[in-house]
């Protein structure tokens, strides 16, 4: 099996495919519900913001939850092994909040939903780091990724038009994102192939780890440095999972948006990601000593456009801004640190390395949509929030060049070392 894959001269745009169906699914169903809250929550029996922002808060507290887990499980047992029955989990969960009549049971299926794809990080992009040409990681990581757009325009547009504008049943959205699961959970396994030699060399590997070994380990996950990229990317996360929960609501209840239009607005963010994101990390594969610049100019450019989101006065201020976030936002900076990562650690281990890293930065993901609903119901407004994710940007960014870039020209380390 190992030297099919070796030889496959295809094999690397086979992975790319089917890794990008995959965030296309994620994504499809972590923003399908986003534009239709208000018919969800009539649905459920009124309920109130913070209970349905306690919904996507569920599903990022399991994914967050899953990172480590799933990376060391990933590095055992093998990419293959762990997606397939990830995805038939998650096919599952879709199905049983379709069926929900109760917001106890919506939390069942996104916990379920969580745990599922919590899974998906460390298997993708550890299988990505194999198998990529190495002159074209991040622009490789960056087609992965742009998945998650193509699959946050259907999610955010498909439902604004079904629901909103046809009225169909919101539970007919969740049974439409169950079937779509499957069809990807067989690309999965027609296109990714199992390498036998994963849990062979891990053990391996095991054996000749010493204490002082795991140690130094440690050590160096929680160094000042490390610390602020795990900061820089909560940070991210934020902003991005604030605006993907809560930004049709906000446009509806306090821009004067139509609710069947908010999906297409709302949808700029992730339309103008995928060409942020490939223009930059074709940039960074050819231009590796501009990547902390490139990280810090990102982190400004995301902070000063989620702010505007706020101040503008008219809607043509505000789809700039939101062009504007979308080619600077989250997706661009994800492919430069994802391969920041995995340059960094052996190739046996680069699944514990991305599972790390991402429970830091998806630690938000489960703050962010609570907090948020949360604001919006003591408030009345949902504006401080959106100023609490352009601040936490802020920080970032002066941590970020105080700690890490001002320390670039004494030494550059490594992100993770093992």
């Amino acid at each position: 099996m190992g030297q099919t894959v070796k030889h496959d001269p295809n094999y690397y745009k086979k992975i790319i495919f089917a890794l990008c169906l995959g965030w296309v699914v994620i994504w499809i169903y972590r923003t399908i519900l986003t534009p239709i809250y208000p018919q969800i929550q009539e649905s459920l029996g009124n309920i109130s913001d913070t209970q349905v922002g306690l919904v996507a808060s569920i599903y990022f507290f399991a994914y967050t939850g899953m990172q480590i887990p799933s990376g060391v499980l990933v590095d055992k047992f093998g990419q293959k092994r762990v997606l397939i029955p990830a995805f038939v989990i998650f096919a599952l969960a879709a199905f049983v909040i379709g069926t929900s009549s109760t917001i106890t049971q919506v939390y069942a299926g996104a916990l379920l939903a969580g745990l599922s794809t919590g899974s998906y990080y460390g298997a993708a992009f550890s299988l990505s780091a194999k198998h990529m040409p190495k002159d074209k990681k991040s622009f490789s990581n960056a087609i992965i990724n742009s998945g998650a757009a193509l699959g946050m325009v259907i999610g955010l547009v498909g439902s604004s038009v079904l629901v909103g504008g046809l009225e169909i049943k919101w539970n007919y959205l969740l049974y439409i994102t169950s079937v779509l699961i499957v069809a990807v959970t067989f690309v999965f396994m027609l296109f990714v192939k199992q390498d036998k030699k994963t849990a062979t060399n891990e053990k391996a590997e095991d054996k000749k780890t010493t204490t002082q070994d795991i140690e130094s380990q440690s050590i160096n996950l929680f160094s000042l440095n490390k610390l602020v990229i795990y900061f820089v990317y909560f940070a991210t996360c934020y902003g991005y999972y604030m605006i993907v929960t809560w930004l049709p609501s906000f446009l509806v209840t306090e821009k004067g948006f139509e609710q069947g239009s908010v999906g297409y607005v709302a949808a700029l963010v992730a339309v103008t990601a995928v060409p942020g994101a490939l223009i930059f990390s074709k940039y960074i594969d050819k231009n590796a000593h501009m990547r902390l610049k490139l990280i810090l100019f990102l982190l400004i450019g995301a902070a000063v456009t989620i702010s505007l989101t706020v101040f503008a006065p008219n809607p043509a201020v505000l789809y700039a801004a939101l062009i504007l976030y979308g080619l600077l936002g989250k997706l661009a900076i994800d492919p430069v640190l994802i391969t920041y990562v995995t340059d960094s650690v052996s190739s046996d281990r680069v699944a514990k390395a991305l599972g790390f890293f991402n429970f830091f930065g998806m630690s938000s993901s489960v703050v962010a949509p609570t907090l948020t609903g949360y604001i919006g119901d003591i408030t009345g407004s949902k504006v401080l929030a959106f100023y609490i994710a352009a601040i936490l940007l802020a920080v970032a960014a002066i941590l970020f060049f105080l700690i890490v870039m001002l320390r670039e020209n004494k030494a550059t380390p490594p992100l993770i070392n093992e």
